[in-house]
């Protein structure tokens, strides 16, 4: 059997790879954009296409999966589903909608600025597993809709998890390549996220927050229940605590441990589950299998383009219009990244960047003291680029899913029209900090 790295791409009838490849990434795109067939559906068919037609063989497009994050959702999906079984998301319900007095913009925004701290400290995927169901909880008790406050927490979920080393996948991936340390992330892309993120937040507010209304009856039911009274099994909820507080703090030490995120989310769901073996089939119920297998297809399809040479020559292109000028290397890889992370993933984006940057970085910039500015450039395009669309990022198809399974709609377009201008004003934001601070 061949070696996954082994296969040189091919298409039926001798057509060009590069060609066949980028056509089933469209027609799999503008599927997934009319809504009518599950995108998971989609996701599978463009998979197996690319197989079928020569792109990719099976080794090769297992390869393109990346395990790590299926694990890490996998595991931490099953983590709070079962903790989810001790109310607990309704006591910290509750709680939150008292500190805001139940006053849903004052919720909007409270639950924004938490998902973006969370998701600076921890990976913004487990953030938003974390903050959903607490959110649908609020909406719930104060009969307000649910889909402005999660739109506010995918967008504060990738603006957060900007800001630090351990945030988001492509930082940690850029960090690792041009030995940026997490102190140097916090430094030079912090100061910006904390203005992207005050502009979302007044941006959103502006569009939803101000027209947000609860009925006196509701606000005052809500305010007078008592929150401990929501705890139906604090043993459970006990266990299920240390289990995930132990997850967290590995997270945090990953390095330390050489544990991959997957690997400790994994380690941590059986041990959620170790008093529940009767209701194992539950557990596994809890599961966004949708959102899993639509991830797996995705991977696959982006690989068969990478594979074929799409996004290297997307990339190389990026960086041989620049002429050696510092400005305007920095500007394209930032608004390049951002619009291509939109559309595809941007982990293998990064992938992609990242040698190409090591290799003709200094050349453009007239020296190694100048390509950092190319590695934030890369960064802030990458990760805010992924508020883009619904399928920009993996914490936007993770609070998709949990909120379809919730009754709460999620469509592509409709998403696509209130997160890509906001998408573009941080993009905005980020080119003037750049010019003013660097350039």
């Amino acid at each position: 059997m061949q070696e996954a790295g082994e296969w040189v791409p091919r298409a039926i009838f001798g057509l060009d790879p590069l060609w066949v490849s980028t056509g089933i990434l469209i027609v799999a795109y503008a599927a997934i954009m009319t809504e009518r067939v599950n995108r998971a559906i989609i996701a599978g068919v463009g998979a197996c296409a690319m197989i079928v037609v020569g792109v990719l063989n099976q080794d090769s497009a297992i390869a393109g999966v990346d395990f790590n994050t299926i694990m890490l959702l996998a595991g931490m999906m099953l983590i709070v589903g079962i903790t989810r079984r001790t109310v607990v998301f309704e006591y910290l319900a509750i709680w939150s909608v008292k500190v805001a007095r139940a006053q849903p913009a004052g919720i909007l925004l409270g639950l924004s600025v938490a998902t973006a701290v969370l998701s600076a400290l921890l990976d913004n995927v487990t953030t938003v597993l974390l903050v959903v169901p607490v959110t649908i909880a609020i909406a719930k008790r104060l009969k307000v809709p649910a889909y402005p406050l999660l739109v506010g927490e995918v967008m504060a979920s990738n603006i957060g998890g900007t800001a630090t080393l351990v945030g988001d996948p492509p930082n940690i991936m850029i960090g690792s390549a041009a030995d940026l340390s997490f102190n140097a992330f916090v430094l030079n892309l912090t100061p910006v996220v904390v203005v992207i993120l005050a502009a979302n937040a007044l941006a959103l507010h502006l569009l939803w927050g101000r027209r947000l209304r609860a009925a006196p009856e509701d606000r005052e039911r809500v305010l007078a229940m008592n929150e401990r009274e929501a705890i139906t099994d604090p043993v459970l909820l006990k266990h299920c605590l240390w289990v995930l507080a132990a997850v967290l703090v590995t997270f945090v030490l990953a390095r330390v441990v050489r544990l991959e995120p997957g690997t400790i989310a994994m380690a941590g769901a059986p041990r959620s589950t170790q008093d529940q073996t009767h209701r194992v089939h539950a557990s596994f119920g809890d599961v966004e299998w949708i959102t899993l297998f639509f991830f797996i297809g995705l991977f696959i399809i982006v690989a068969g383009v990478e594979r074929a040479g799409g996004i290297d020559r997307v990339a190389r292109w990026m960086l041989g219009v620049t002429g050696g000028n510092l400005m305007l290397a920095a500007t394209a890889i930032l608004w390049g990244s951002a619009i291509l992370s939109a559309i595809v993933d941007n982990i293998p984006l990064v992938a992609t960047m990242i040698p190409l940057l090591k290799e003709v970085g200094p050349e453009l910039c007239g020296g190694e003291q100048n390509v950092n500015i190319l590695w934030w450039a890369l960064a802030l395009g990458a990760c805010l680029g992924g508020n883009g669309t619904l399928i920009g990022a993996s914490a936007n198809l993770t609070v998709a899913g949990l909120a379809e399974r919730q009754g709460v709609a999620f469509r592509f377009l409709a998403y696509t029209k209130v997160a890509f201008p906001l998408m573009l004003m941080s993009i905005v934001l980020a080119q003037v900090y750049l010019f003013v601070r660097y350039l």
